[in-house]
C-alpha cells in the first residue's frame, strides 16, 4: 500500500464517498499507538496520528510503522481495505 517513503493519508471517506462511521475511528487506532507524556498528556506516535488535512480530519500512516511495528502496519492496512477507506500517497 505505501511505496518506501512518504506517508499514507487514510480518509473518513468510502471509496464511494460515504462519511464513514464511527465518525471516532481515527482517535481510536490512533491511541493505540500512543502514549502519555510527563504532563499525563496524550503523545500522538509518529507513525500513526490524527492530522487535519484540506480541513478534514485525516489518519496519517508514516511509512516506518511498516518496519518499527509490523503487526500494527498490517492492521491498519486490513482496516482501510477492508472498509474500502480513500486513501493517498504524500
Amino acid at each position: 500500500m505505501l511505496k518506501n517513503d512518504g506517508k499514507l493519508v487514510v480518509e473518513s471517506v468510502v471509496e464511494d464517498g460515504r462519511r464513514f462511521r464511527p465518525s471516532d475511528w481515527i482517535e481510536r487506532i490512533s491511541t493505540t499507538l500512543a502514549s502519555f507524556g510527563p504532563d499525563h498528556r496524550l503523545v500522538y506516535s509518529d507513525s500513526v496520528r490524527p492530522e487535519l488535512v484540506n480541513g478534514e480530519k485525516c489518519l496519517v500512516v508514516d511509512q516506518s510503522l511498516r518496519h518499527s511495528n509490523p503487526a500494527a502496519y498490517e492492521y491498519i492496512v486490513q482496516f482501510v481495505r477492508s472498509n474500502r477507506l480513500r486513501t493517498r500517497e504524500e
